[in-house]
């Protein structure tokens, strides 16, 4: 299941995760969380840590890109 899907978001056309990094969105400079544009992977992984969706069974803790 991808972020936009878990999360119930309707923005996939302007968020740089979708098509193709929905699984590993943390990873995904500028992604769309909670309705504010996030930064750089380290700049936006405390945020990340506390998703239910990056906590969930259904993210990829082992993508390597």
């Amino acid at each position: 299941m991808n972020c936009w899907e878990f999360m119930k978001c309707d923005r996939q056309s302007t968020c740089p995760a979708y098509p193709h990094h929905g699984v590993h969105c943390a990873r995904v400079a500028g992604t769309l969380c909670g309705g504010k544009v996030q930064g750089t992977f380290a700049l936006k992984l405390t945020n990340c840590m506390q998703c239910d969706y990056y906590k969930s069974q259904h993210y990829d803790h082992s993508y390597k890109s």
